[in-house]
């Protein structure tokens, strides 16, 4: 018997989601003086922003440090920001115990070894159509998209139509402008 996306998506209240190789492409750049950039997509972040607007809370759990996360994290008003959790699945724990979510209201999505322990635990594990084959065998959903290209945009797309709130952000037509 299959779940239907509607009835994954119900419980879901947040999604929490890992960094490198989701949001971005999993490149690490790094110049001559030491500068580390990362590349986001924009799509992922207006995303983020129909989340939370729809309701919904939006959190990061990465294991590295990065100020250009905290950078991204507040033009995105994301308040869960969790760097430096070689430990992701405690992580979630805290978030859990902080917010007051059980497992079966969290979505996460990762797309590598230290993602599993999460993607284990909550109700809808998804990753990343280029994610480690490990992890693909363990999501409920993969994205057709990889890392930094819109897959975490394709994956709230996917959960607000499901929870039949996809349209409530989509403009309708205007009439056209009468040239008299």
């Amino acid at each position: 018997m299959t779940v239907s996306d509607q009835q994954l998506a119900r419980p879901i209240e947040v999604i929490l989601s890992d960094v490198d190789g989701v949001l971005t492409d999993g490149r690490i750049v790094v110049d001559n003086h030491g500068v580390e950039t990362k590349q986001f997509h924009v799509r992922d972040g207006l995303g983020i922003k129909l989340w939370q607007q729809a309701g919904y809370r939006f959190g990061l759990i990465t294991a590295r440090n990065s100020q250009i996360v905290n950078m991204r994290a507040a033009e995105l008003n994301i308040e869960i920001v969790r760097q430096g959790q070689s430990d992701k699945r405690k992580a979630m724990l805290d978030i859990m115990q902080q917010y007051g979510y059980r497992p079966e209201q969290i979505c996460y999505i990762g797309d590598d070894l230290p993602d599993l322990p999460v993607l284990y635990e909550v109700g809808l594990p998804v990753t990343v159509a280029d994610a480690a084959m490990e992890v693909r065998q363990t999501a409920r959903w993969i994205t057709q998209a990889s890392g930094g290209n819109g897959a975490v945009r394709e994956l709230i797309e996917r959960l607000l139509r499901a929870k039949s709130r996809w349209d409530d952000f989509v403009p309708t037509p205007l009439p056209p402008i009468s040239s008299n």
